[in-house]
């Protein structure tokens, strides 16, 4: 309890030292496989051009939202680049990507314009660190199944992941969120459904490859799915961080939740 205490201490000192000196670009890219133009925002730290090379957190919004959603909604952001050290992306997933690359829509191709093209891209503009020890994506929601899902598909992109309220299992929502446009309906396509849940991908997984924060709120409509892929991952002997706490599926918690999960990075870009 104590070490609780002493942690949100410092995200309360962190939020309130000072004023934001962090840059907010708004970039445009390019997808090849969608073959269009594509916004993100790229927030990056006051130091930016006294060091080499920056860790990179990309960070996913949720369903409905867009890729200004996150800056926009949690101005912090910029103070936690600059006392983290970091570079955050915020793509934008086109409301209801649900960040796959749709079996359905070829049009569709959200986790290559995520994990190959914006990568490539954000590597070529700044000063990032390019490995997957420098690499890492969160996100809420939506966001959150986007960055467990690309990240334990693409673990060679990125060495940490995260999650806040993540549709972390789609197979229980058969009728909500556009999913269906994705992957064709549930009562057809089931196994199309289980395939693409992050809840299924975990066989994807080895012991220490993959740092792992995963939060959601108790009151939260996601609660169950989360817990049951906590109890997955302890079953395949997954080292991983798992928090629950009091909260709904709001801003209110992504709020609270965002310190944590960048202190959790923190830590694994300055880790041996």
């Amino acid at each position: 309890m104590r070490k609780c205490f002493f942690i949100a201490g410092i995200l309360v000192l962190l939020s309130q030292s000072g004023a934001f000196a962090a840059k907010v670009d708004t970039v445009l890219t390019y997808s090849t496989a969608m073959k269009k133009k594509i916004k993100a925002v790229v927030v990056i730290p006051d130091n930016y051009e006294k060091e080499k090379s920056f860790p990179t957190v990309y960070l996913l919004h949720g369903y409905g939202d867009r890729y200004d959603g996150w800056i926009n909604k949690v101005t912090i952001l910029k103070k936690y680049a600059d006392d983290f050290q970091l570079i955050l992306v915020c793509p934008d997933g086109n409301f209801s990507s649900w960040y796959i690359d749709s079996p359905v829509d070829p049009e569709w191709k959200y986790e290559t314009y995520i994990s190959t093209e914006l990568v490539s891209q954000i590597d070529q503009q700044y000063k990032t660190r390019r490995d997957r020890k420098g690499r890492a994506i969160t996100g809420l929601s939506m966001g959150g199944h986007g960055a467990l899902s690309l990240s334990f598909k693409h673990q060679d992109v990125y060495g940490a992941a995260g999650s806040m309220s993540g549709g972390v299992d789609l197979t229980p929502f058969p009728l909500n969120w556009d999913i269906a446009k994705r992957l064709g309906s549930y009562e057809q396509q089931a196994e199309r459904w289980k395939a693409n849940s992050v809840l299924n991908l975990t066989h994807l997984l080895v012991p220490n490859k993959l740092a792992l924060i995963i939060d959601c709120g108790r009151d939260d409509f996601f609660y169950q799915v989360n817990n049951k892929l906590h109890e997955e991952l302890l079953y395949r002997n997954i080292p991983h961080d798992f928090t629950i706490r009091p909260g709904a599926h709001n801003w209110d918690y992504w709020k609270n939740a965002i310190g944590f999960q960048l202190m959790f990075f923190n830590n694994f870009f300055n880790s041996k």
